[in-house]
C-alpha cells in the first residue's frame, strides 16, 4: 500500500529537473501566488507603483523555483555559449583630462555578457538569436501573459510587444550608475516599464542594485534570487553592483536576467 500511494503522489506533484524549453506562456512559470498577482487579485502588490517617486518593486515568491532553476539550466546548456561579451570601460582620461577639480564626469560602464531577442536588433544569422528561438524563449517573452503581469502591477496601459533581451552576470560582472532614457525616442520623457526575470544559481554570494529616491541614491536591494522578479518604471538612476560568487565557486557563479521593455501607452 506505501507503495502504491508513493507513486500516485509523484505521479501528481512531478518534479522539475531538466526542461529542453521554455513553457510557451509566461504563467506557467508562476507559482499560484504569482498568477493571483497577475490577476489583479493582490492590490498590495500594486501599492508601491501609486505613491510618489516610486521607481521600483522586487517580487519574491512569485516565479516556481524548481522550473527557474531547470530554466536557468538550460539556458547554461544551450544559450551561454552563443551570448555576446558587452564591456566599456572607464575612459583613460577620465582623470587627466580634468582641467577643473571636481568637474569628472564618468559615462556608463559595464560588465556582462548578453543576447538582444528582437528581429530589428540581432545580427544576421545571429546565434544567440535562433538559439533563444529554438528553446522557446523569445515565444514566452512574447507571450500575452507576461505584458499582462507588467501592467498588473504598474497600472499602466503598455504597448506589445516587449523588446527583449537576456543577460548573463557572472563574478565581477555589473553596471555602473545609469537612467536608461533615450531623449531621441522619449522626448517628453513618459519612460518605459522594464520587467526583469531573475534566476541566480547557488555559487552567487550576493548582487546589488542601488537606486535615487527623492534625488539621492540612497536606496539598495538584493537582487541575487533563485527565481524573483523587478518591476522598473524608467527613467531613474539606478546602477547593479559587481556579482560576487561564493568562495571556491565564483567560476560557477551566474545570475540570468530575462528583459522586457515595453512602451506606454500615450493616452490621446
Amino acid at each position: 500500500m506505501k507503495e502504491t500511494k508513493t507513486r500516485n503522489t509523484s505521479a501528481q506533484k512531478p518534479s522539475i529537473k531538466s526542461i529542453r524549453k521554455f513553457p510557451s506562456d509566461f504563467s506557467q512559470l508562476l507559482t499560484p501566488l504569482g498568477r493571483r498577482v497577475l490577476d489583479g487579485k493582490h492590490p498590495e502588490y500594486q501599492a508601491p507603483f501609486k505613491q510618489p517617486g516610486t521607481p521600483f518593486t522586487l517580487l519574491d515568491s512569485v516565479i516556481d523555483k524548481a522550473y527557474a532553476r531547470a530554466c536557468a539550466q538550460l539556458m547554461d546548456r544551450q544559450l551561454y555559449e552563443v551570448l555576446v561579451p558587452e564591456s566599456s570601460r572607464i575612459p583613460l582620461d577620465s582623470i587627466t583630462g580634468m582641467t577643473e577639480s571636481y568637474s569628472e564626469r564618468l559615462p556608463k560602464v559595464m560588465r556582462f555578457k548578453t543576447a538582444f531577442l528582437d528581429w530589428s536588433r540581432r545580427k544576421k544569422n545571429a546565434p544567440s538569436y535562433a538559439t533563444a528561438e529554438k528553446i522557446g524563449l523569445i515565444e514566452m517573452m512574447k507571450s500575452e501573459s507576461f505584458a499582462k503581469f507588467a501592467e498588473s502591477i504598474t497600472g499602466l496601459d503598455l504597448l506589445r510587444p516587449a523588446a527583449c533581451q537576456v543577460v548573463c552576470y557572472e563574478h565581477g560582472d555589473y553596471q555602473s550608475a545609469h537612467v536608461d532614457y533615450y531623449p531621441e525616442k522619449d522626448p517628453t520623457c513618459i519612460g518605459c516599464v522594464d520587467v526583469h526575470v531573475m534566476m541566480s544559481n547557488d555559487a552567487v554570494k550576493h548582487q546589488f542594485m542601488m537606486y535615487e529616491k527623492n534625488h539621492h541614491f540612497n536606496h539598495i536591494v538584493e537582487v541575487n534570487l533563485p527565481a524573483g522578479i523587478s518591476v522598473y518604471r524608467l527613467p531613474f538612476w539606478h546602477q547593479v553592483t559587481p556579482l560576487v560568487g561564493k568562495k571556491g565557486r565564483e567560476h560557477e557563479a551566474r545570475r540570468w536576467l530575462l528583459l522586457g521593455t515595453f512602451q506606454i501607452a500615450q493616452k490621446k
